[in-house]
């Protein structure tokens, strides 16, 4: 391996990272960074002054590229588009949570689906990965005062979505959930509706290629109906169990050992305020 191999091997962590959170999926994630590397290879050694700024700056640009074909792909997508987990740990021990905590939610990564792809990357290059405005325009090819101001309209969206959410202590949020997860497993709408805010939202991500709804749902007593309608038709060879999703409790559902879906929540540290069911297979299969 050549010098210059290594200084993108090195990087590549960071790299995978932020194409990431730029794009919601691992595969067009790993595919960017691959495009990158091809570039990096094209690349004279001596003409790079810094590295880590140019291996950041062509994969935040090749994530813009992609990230405007994704969204057009999405508008024609059947039901609810949410994000593909990154890592899905059954059975973690404390060097995995060590590691995944460095990851990013499902619910922020869906947050970000609110904003354009020139706002999202300028957002996270400064708010996630620490960069000034001055490597943020040099990257985006925008001057710096249009770059703070697109950093300002998308923290200002970020936190509109968040406003309800306050911090809450990692068991109480894994305590919720498993009670949550009983309660649905067995179908029993009073103890899940008791469980959720009168204004929950439910989003499933079936892709069209599983029974999910195709519409988020909203409201406790609704959602609560589903569910208790859903338990009815559930195999009963069918296993929950308790992991992680990109650094945070999730609910695994499996049937004859198969990977099925993924739920985790947000919450206010009372009540449930949304649930997110990953269930598209294609955004399964890799775990």
């Amino acid at each position: 391996m050549t010098s210059h191999d290594r200084i993108f091997e090195t990087h590549r962590p960071r790299l995978l990272a932020l194409a990431y959170r730029m794009l919601g999926t691992r595969a067009d994630a790993e595919d960017t960074v691959q495009d990158a590397w091809l570039r990096w290879r094209q690349a004279d050694p001596a003409a790079v002054r810094d590295p880590t700024g140019w291996l950041v700056a062509a994969v935040t640009r090749l994530g813009i590229d992609r990230l405007r074909l994704a969204s057009t792909a999405r508008t024609d997508y059947i039901g609810p588009w949410l994000p593909e987990p990154l890592t899905i740990d059954e059975s973690p021990g404390p060097a995995g949570r060590a590691e995944l905590a460095e990851q990013v939610s499902i619910a922020f990564l869906a947050l970000l689906e609110r904003l354009g792809p020139e706002e999202r990357a300028a957002f996270l290059l400064r708010e996630v990965f620490d960069y000034d405005y001055a490597h943020i325009a040099a990257m985006l090819g925008q001057g710096e005062a249009n770059c703070r101001q697109m950093v300002h309209r998308a923290r200002e969206r970020v936190q509109a979505g968040r406003a309800r959410f306050p911090d809450v202590a990692p068991e109480r949020h894994r305590a919720l959930l498993e009670r949550f997860l009983q309660a649905s497993s067995s179908g029993d709408r009073e103890a899940i509706e008791a469980l959720l805010h009168a204004d929950a939202r439910l989003r499933s991500d079936g892709g069209g290629k599983t029974n999910a709804a195709l519409r988020p749902l909203e409201g406790a007593e609704r959602i609560a109906r589903l569910y208790w309608a859903v338990a009815r038709r559930v195999p009963r060879e069918t296993q929950w169990r308790i992991g992680r999703v990109n650094g945070e409790p999730a609910g695994l559902r499996f049937l004859h050992g198969r990977l099925e879906m993924v739920t985790t929540i947000v919450s206010d540290g009372e009540r449930i305020v949304e649930v997110l069911n990953q269930m598209n297979p294609d955004k399964l299969r890799l775990h």
